[in-house]
């Protein structure tokens, strides 16, 4: 069977693997961890290409353990029962020896539901099971709080481009050291290094990709165009896209039109949808502009139908057009913090009855209960204002829109 290159040449020991320096260099806790022969339950948590399922592989084979990989999308609970009946005969079998610990390495464990992360936790306890979490996702939120207390978790950085560099560098040596006739031009590492953006496995595919395409002999520059389908590399659904869009976000709070619309652009290029991005834009025109300018939500929604019509690339410039608009704008938060609120209010106290006297009276029986009673009718008054309550008792003098240090907020 054919095996892709960057698994074909996957580094085997600590001293080939590339990157993650506060975890894998001398004195750190992962070489620590080796080095001692006691490994604790972990979880791997950072960007795609990172070296996570690469370093679990050193850690099962540097401890001679019995290495289980796999996949929470394609796994269930069955699968884990096997491997855990596995892990527990063989303590049984080797009473007399010391018995080979069990190595679990589970790849995107954030797709794993609660009652699928609980499966687990007996045996990570006892120690049954080493297990190696690897996810893309904040483990504070995708994992169960007592699963992650039983493990340990280290954060995995993406590749600074020297490391990218060293990896293309070790893995061409590989791969010429069984084809002689393989060479590259010279600009060829650097203009890879740059595409994968600090992903070791784009590089590797790229490498592979390129390879390919020159038939095994020299990669050219022109060649590498060819391989190369993507500068921008992040995942869509991952935390790299909720960053960015936390950055075009607080661009935008702050006035600063051309972060905003570089963050935006970024998305694009890499293949976002512009109607995620538009629907953003209008929650923002109300979150954070308001009725401090009230034609920013009529243009942000004008520009979100406009996106719906026309697709990318021709949608993008509308973005951009929206994007120094709502930067540009008055901000005014009194909506948002209105909402928060009131919330706030309802989970403090619940369900509070409607005021008497402002309940609609329907039948004899409501208006003998008092619903009406007493309630003052707008219109018969001057400027048809009216001085009465309207909040439960509980509630009185509240008030969401207590104005700010900003004229924009005394004119609304």
């Amino acid at each position: 069977m054919f095996e892709p290159i960057p698994s074909k040449y996957r580094p085997e020991t600590l001293d080939e693997f590339i990157g993650q320096k506060h975890l894998a260099a001398n004195g750190m806790p992962i070489r620590n961890f080796i080095e001692s022969g006691n490994i604790p339950s972990m979880i791997f948590w950072g960007p795609p290409g990172t070296g996570k399922t690469t370093l679990a592989n050193i850690i099962s084979k540097s401890v001679n353990a019995n290495f289980h990989k796999l996949s929470a999308v394609m796994s269930g609970k069955s699968t884990l029962m096997e491997i855990i009946g596995e892990a527990v005969a063989e303590t049984k079998d080797n009473k007399l020896f010391e018995p080979k610990k069990t190595v679990l390495f589970l790849d995107e464990i954030h797709r794993w539901n609660k009652s699928q992360q609980d499966a687990l936790l007996p045996y990570v306890e006892k120690g049954t099971i080493i297990l190696i979490g690897a996810t893309t996702e904040n483990p504070s939120f995708s994992l169960n709080p007592a699963l992650l207390s039983r493990t340990r978790v280290f954060t995995f950085t993406k590749h600074t481009a020297e490391d990218v560099k060293q990896y293309l560098e070790y893995l061409l040596k590989r791969v010429k050291s069984e084809n002689p006739s393989l060479d590259y031009e010279k600009d060829v590492i650097d203009l890879i290094a740059k595409a994968s953006d600090g992903d070791l496995r784009t590089a590797g595919n790229i490498v592979e990709t390129a390879i390919y395409l020159s038939d095994g002999k020299k990669i050219t520059k022109d060649t590498l165009k060819n391989a190369l389908e993507n500068f921008l590399q992040y995942e869509k659904t991952g935390e790299d896209h909720f960053n960015i869009i936390s950055a075009v976000h607080k661009s935008l709070r702050d006035s600063d039109a051309t972060a905003g619309v570089y963050w935006i652009v970024r998305m694009l290029q890499a293949g976002d949808d512009p109607l995620y991005i538009a629907r953003r834009l209008l929650r923002f025109a109300s979150e954070d502009i308001g009725n401090a300018d009230t034609n920013a939500v009529v243009l942000a929604n004008t520009v979100f139908e406009s996106c719906q019509k026309l697709g990318r690339p021709e949608c993008d410039i509308f973005l951009v057009q929206l994007a120094e608009y709502l930067a540009n704008a008055p901000k005014n938060n009194s909506a948002y913090v209105a909402l928060g609120l009131a919330q706030k209010d309802i989970a403090d106290f619940g369900s509070l009855p409607v005021p008497l006297h402002i309940r609609n009276a329907v039948t004899n029986l409501m208006k003998d209960l008092g619903y009406g009673k007493d309630y003052k009718y707008a219109h018969n008054y001057k400027n048809a204002k009216v001085n009465q309550d309207h909040l439960p008792k509980e509630l009185k003098g509240r008030n969401y829109f207590a104005a700010k240090d900003r004229p924009e907020d005394k004119d609304i």
